[in-house]
């Protein structure tokens, strides 16, 4: 962003992650499927008052030539989507599990004591820019796949005819429907992958027999992540 004139401009952005070369991931299907799994993302854009953070849950369109899109609806309150017009470029973060990596878990700790703590975690960060797309057609249809892919495990999945035909109208009005072509997408999966292989797998079997989901999905990373040492 630049000021001329007392005017702002935009300028181009760009949004860079550390990323030492042992944690990172490039490869389409696997950055994807975190994607997939976790939806919920926190869109960042650069509006006239600065940053800004909205979470919402995306759907992932993957071309067959490999380009993605991503959709997602905002409140027609929220001013993201009438900034986008001047301020279009974002970041779209998606967090996949994470684990805190207690050093007592390292063999290496207790023979020579230098180790820290540190957190682990897989992590996509995906660049683009909004288009908005205000209209009823496109809104109807991405809320309906949106909800589908939702609630897909209930056992009596909600749809939206389950509603009366006037409220959804009313609730679809309320939203405005955004796309964002990506341009670059980044994986980071900070596994252990610089740590030694007992150490590593040390960490890795003791989150496993922890009882939280998200501990044991680090865990099994780690242990398919490629090795650096």
């Amino acid at each position: 962003m630049s000021k001329s004139g007392g005017a702002f401009t935009h300028v181009d952005l760009e949004w860079f992650m550390y990323m030492p070369a042992h944690f990172e991931e490039n490869r389409p299907e696997v950055l994807h499927r975190l994607i997939g799994e976790q939806p919920l993302g926190a869109l960042i854009t650069n509006g006239p008052n600065g940053l800004d953070a909205n979470h919402v849950p995306f759907e992932l369109d993957v071309a067959p030539a490999g380009g993605v899109i991503l959709r997602a609806h905002v409140a027609r309150a929220n001013p993201v989507w009438q900034e986008a017009a001047t301020h279009p470029d974002a970041l779209v973060i998606f967090q996949g599990p994470t684990a805190y990596i207690s050093p007592n878990w390292y063999p290496s700790k207790h023979d020579a004591h230098r180790q820290v703590p540190t957190y682990n975690y897989m992590v996509v960060h995906a660049h683009g820019r909004i288009v908005v797309r205000d209209d009823e057609a496109f809104v109807r249809g991405l809320v309906a796949r949106l909800t589908r892919k939702m609630e897909a495990g209930e056992p009596v999945p909600w749809k939206m005819g389950d509603a009366p035909a006037d409220f959804i109208a009313q609730m679809l009005g309320a939203i405005v429907g955004i796309e964002i072509e990506v341009t670059r997408l980044v994986g980071k999966w900070k596994l252990g992958q610089n740590k030694a292989a007992d150490d590593r797998r040390g960490a890795a079997e003791t989150l496993l027999a922890r009882s939280s989901d998200e501990q044991q999905a680090v865990g099994q990373a780690m242990l398919d992540a490629p090795p650096v040492l």
